[in-house]
């Protein structure tokens, strides 16, 4: 009887007469079985921390994808460069589309004017390509080598343009490339991002463009070509927009395109 004793009850619910009178080749059974199932108990424990620990491994993983590129120094200053360059070859030239597939067997494709040129659509691809530093500093250098007699601008340069009612828009290059750039880069590049972020800058550009309008035309007037403050808002903004806003989503593909080629 006293080495039944050393093996103790499997649970409250059995009395002491009873466990006493268990078979002691049942009773072994019965203590090798808890053994078991508090070894299976320490290994499923054991499993638990492991999933959760690669439950936090893969957390990590799948937020990486989200965390965008940041250029490096040697990136900014290459597309700050590339970001002039951009912006003063796109201030000459028109920019183009063709008319709609619903009218091709009519009329075949034809190419059409947009009535305003690439110069936009070269400070939003900066910024959503070279990011918020290059896109700064290459509008910042525009503007600085428009304003010191290099013929760059639309209607020529010196430090005359800043009486120039479109001058404003150009200030506006800096802050809304900026702008474009810091939204394109905040996470990984998306169509959807790419565009929220391009039409801030768009936006931010016709904001300071026409306060600027505004300012000048409170200060000095428009110039004898513009008559009153609404008309110069027409020419400056209205007027360019649709043309405007279809480079900005071509800006955004192109965009999303080399992102992915560059950064994926």
């Amino acid at each position: 009887m006293s080495n039944l004793r050393q093996f103790p009850k499997p649970n409250a619910d059995i009395t002491d007469f009873e466990w006493e009178r268990t078979p002691w080749s049942v009773q072994i059974l019965i203590n090798r079985l808890q053994e078991l199932l508090q070894q299976k108990q320490r290994n499923l424990e054991s499993l638990k921390l492991e999933n959760q620990w690669l439950r936090e491994q893969l957390d990590l993983q799948l937020d990486k994808p989200s965390q965008s590129h940041t250029p490096s120094p040697p990136e900014v200053i290459l597309w700050a460069t590339i970001g002039l360059l951009l912006t003063i070859g796109g201030t000459f030239v028109q920019a183009h589309t063709i008319n709609g597939p619903w009218d091709w067997h009519k009329q075949g494709i034809q190419i059409q004017t947009l009535e305003v040129s690439y110069q936009i659509g070269a400070v939003l691809l900066t910024g959503c390509v070279g990011g918020k530093n290059a896109a700064f500093l290459s509008q910042l250098a525009y503007v600085i080598l428009g304003l010191t007699w290099l013929p760059i601008f639309e209607r020529g340069g010196g430090w005359n343009y800043v009486t120039e009612p479109g001058f404003g828009y150009l200030l506006g290059f800096i802050t809304g490339a900026w702008l474009c750039g810091f939204l394109a880069f905040k996470t990984k590049a998306r169509l959807q991002t790419l565009a929220l972020s391009c039409l801030a800058g768009f936006g931010t550009i016709h904001l300071i463009g026409i306060a600027y309008l505004t300012i000048l035309y409170s200060w000095n007037g428009l110039g004898d070509k513009i008559n009153s403050l609404i008309e110069g808002i027409t020419i400056y903004s209205i007027y360019p927009l649709p043309g405007q806003l279809a480079i900005v989503c071509a800006v955004t593909l192109v965009a999303f395109v080399m992102r992915k080629l560059m950064f994926s």
